[in-house]
């Protein structure tokens, strides 16, 4: 995450839920590395099923100190509407 964003916590979380553009949601944990606030265990997993690929751009917005909005646009520029499937329960939030 660029630092400008991270100004706007007062601490930054150590797990963010990630909601997708039709409300699911899924826990990914948050890791400090080279002075910048990365996306860690569950963001693989969550890039797989939601299948970003190269080229598509995803957009972050702050709901809640933790919880994030998430949208995906593809590489002609539509945004990507998934259905939400089974998500692993070692992942996916308990709402």
């Amino acid at each position: 995450m660029p630092l400008d964003f991270t100004k706007h916590f007062v601490a930054v979380p150590t797990e963010f839920k990630l909601r997708n553009n039709i409300g699911c949601s899924w826990k990914v944990t948050v890791k400090l590395m080279n002075g910048r606030v990365t996306l860690d265990q569950g963001w693989a997993t969550y890039a797989a099923v939601h299948q970003i690929k190269i080229g598509h751009m995803v957009t972050f917005k702050l709901l809640t100190p933790d919880t994030l909005k998430v949208i995906i646009f593809d590489d002609d520029g539509i945004e990507v509407v998934n259905k939400c499937r089974k998500h692993d329960d070692a992942f996916a939030a308990k709402e």
